[in-house]
């Protein structure tokens, strides 16, 4: 798994069309991982959020934090509208990035 630091702003979903988490960080792979093994209690643990469906790569921390903020105050059905216009079918984009397909991944994601 290669390590990558830049600017991104992603969208973790349970399930197609199922709860969603935005999130930001400087290090996408190493956050997808925290997610995926619960190493942060909260939200994304709790509701079971594990699945990459979305990300954007921004130049700047400032610039990914911002749109991260926009995107948290958009209504539910542009955020859907927004993943499967690049990911109709809700895929795991983390497995294209290096990392393992998840256990639940082959249930009806």
């Amino acid at each position: 798994m290669r390590e990558t630091f830049q600017p991104c702003v992603y969208i973790l979903a349970s399930r197609r069309h199922g709860t969603l988490y935005i999130g930001v960080t400087s290090n996408l792979l190493a956050r997808i991982v925290q997610h995926r093994e619960g190493l942060i209690p909260g939200f994304t643990q709790r509701y079971g959020v594990r699945q990459l469906v979305w990300y954007e790569m921004h130049d700047t921390m400032d610039a990914a934090i911002l749109r991260e903020k926009r995107m948290k105050e958009w209504w539910r059905a542009w955020k859907i509208e927004l993943i499967e216009a690049r990911n109709e079918q809700w895929d795991d984009l983390a497995i294209g990035l290096g990392l393992p397909r998840l256990a639940t991944a082959s249930a009806g994601v």
